[in-house]
């Protein structure tokens, strides 16, 4: 057996083996043989610090590459139903890129997703609804246009533009959100003080856009959810209002945490796609 190097004195050493033998209460070796032997008592020491040792250096490390922001919690909370289109890809890059971070996606539709980060039972939320917060921060992602989207055989293509008060005899198809979370109602019907002749709410933008193109109601989608149907001669898509709709989607986090490396470099990449997908 090769020798273990400690780079102790022999006096320094036989004081943390008595320090030990204080704190245990029993003697961990037999000091009537020679050389010395591990006591029944060191014999199970030795066991435990054998396996405890290793967790414990792994536990250091783990520690180590969260102060270095190699590593680390992201759960995610999402506002934008039709966000998960471009999500997606941005967290697949994501995940080639830190691989140790635990990566999680709650749909912030089923809860308030704002005060559910502030109490750290998420670490970022995908909203376009920022609020003054002390704790959070809003970092914008990028800018959207939400459209009308039609069949090219409804009465409303020969129309420029579709204004509030088109909608009144119209079925409007949706996601299943709360009505202050869709755009077609926060920035154009509810201040209009409008309502649709009736509201579909569908979960998925393939059979929303199924039943556009069947002519069975029109929706509003961001525009780019709508990039593939632009130039399908089944649909038409129209500006809302003369002058059009513009919002801004954000990524909200603590404020201590926003600098963190996996974090900024997830924000560069949350804007970075959807800018491919608005060109594609």
């Amino acid at each position: 057996m090769r020798p273990i190097v400690l780079n102790l004195t022999q006096s320094a050493l036989s004081h943390q083996i008595k320090g030990l033998e204080d704190q245990a209460g029993v003697d961990l070796f037999v000091r009537r043989t020679k050389p010395l032997k591990l006591s029944a008592a060191g014999q199970r020491l030795l066991k435990l610090a054998n396996r405890v040792l290793p967790e414990v250096e792994a536990t250091e490390e783990e520690f180590r590459s969260l102060l270095s922001g190699k590593s680390g919690r992201l759960h995610i909370a999402i506002e934008c139903h039709a966000c998960f289109e471009w999500l997606f890809p941005v967290l697949e890059a994501f995940r080639k890129a830190w691989p140790d971070v635990d990566v999680d996606i709650r749909p912030g539709l089923a809860f308030d997703a704002l005060p559910a980060l502030a109490r750290e039972e998420v670490d970022w939320v995908v909203s376009s609804d920022p609020e003054e917060h002390p704790d959070l921060e809003f970092s914008p992602l990028f800018d959207y246009e939400p459209v009308f989207v039609a069949s090219s055989q409804h009465s409303l293509a020969q129309k420029s533009w579709i204004d509030a008060q088109d909608f009144r005899d119209e079925l409007l198809i949706t996601y299943p959100v709360d009505r202050a979370r869709l755009d077609v109602f926060s920035q154009l019907l509810m201040p209009a003080k409008v309502e649709p002749r009736a509201v579909r709410q569908v979960e998925l933008t393939a059979v929303i856009l199924l039943l556009v193109a069947s002519n069975r109601g029109v929706a509003v989608l961001p525009d780019w959810v709508v990039r593939e149907v632009r130039y399908n001669s089944d649909y038409v898509t129209r500006p809302l209002t003369k002058q059009g709709l513009n919002r801004r989607l954000y990524a909200a986090t603590r404020r201590e945490e926003t600098t963190k490396p996996f974090m900024a470099h997830l924000l560069k990449l949350a804007r970075s796609e959807p800018v491919k997908l608005q060109r594609s």
